[in-house]
């Protein structure tokens, strides 16, 4: 009786491996290439949010008005000719529900004016709204009485529209919410917009 052996897989058994593993590596390859294409493409669209202007009109026409969508991460201008920019923006909390109380780092919806301008030494320059307002009261008086919020709770204050940390306007690419409930602008928007944006312009927040 005869044994015979090999000193590896047969001939075609090993070409079969050879095969499998061929294979293997493209498909591995293949998905590898897939990952970075994907990483690449998120990294793009979140890379470059810039502003969008108006071919037609180098500054604003007239009386201008401001609405910011929360949802969009937008901040829009009009004006007597009607659309003349968008900017994109952040605000503080992920979540994008109506402010509550001092604290929540929720940015305030409703109707508000620019009451106030003025350079700020963290964030380039700082336009304040006059939250809260009449409206704004009414909302967290309804609120606390529903039992809502606490009874303890404070209606906070201290809400504009403001620039980034310097070298961080990142933040507005990437959609990083990290304001105390604030609208925070890349610089260079804020330093255009506070350039033409007077004091009682109208600003309506909208969820």
């Amino acid at each position: 009786m005869y044994v015979l052996m090999f000193a590896g897989p047969p001939p075609v058994m090993s070409r079969i491996v050879k095969h499998s593993k061929k294979n293997h590596m493209n498909t591995r390859a293949t998905l590898l290439l897939a990952a970075m294409a994907v990483t690449m493409l998120s990294f793009t669209e979140h890379s470059n949010r810039s502003a969008r202007k108006s071919l037609f009109n180098e500054k604003p026409n007239g009386v201008i008005s401001i609405v910011i969508d929360k949802s969009n991460y937008e901040l829009s201008v009009y004006d007597n000719d009607g659309w003349y920019a968008t900017y994109p923006v952040v605000f503080g909390s992920k979540s994008q529900q109506d402010k509550m109380m001092e604290g929540d780092r929720l940015t305030p919806e409703g109707s508000f004016k620019i009451t106030t301008k003025r350079p700020h030494d963290k964030w380039g320059q700082i336009m304040l709204i006059d939250y809260p307002n009449k409206e704004s009261w009414e909302k967290f008086n309804k609120r606390k009485a529903q039992g809502l919020i606490p009874k303890s709770a404070r209606i906070g204050g201290g809400i504009g529209i403001h620039g980034t940390w310097p070298r961080d306007e990142m933040a507005v690419d990437q959609y990083q919410n990290w304001t105390q409930g604030c609208i925070s602008m890349k610089l260079e928007h804020l330093y255009e917009l506070y350039g033409y944006c007077p004091v009682g312009t109208k600003v309506t927040i909208k969820p």
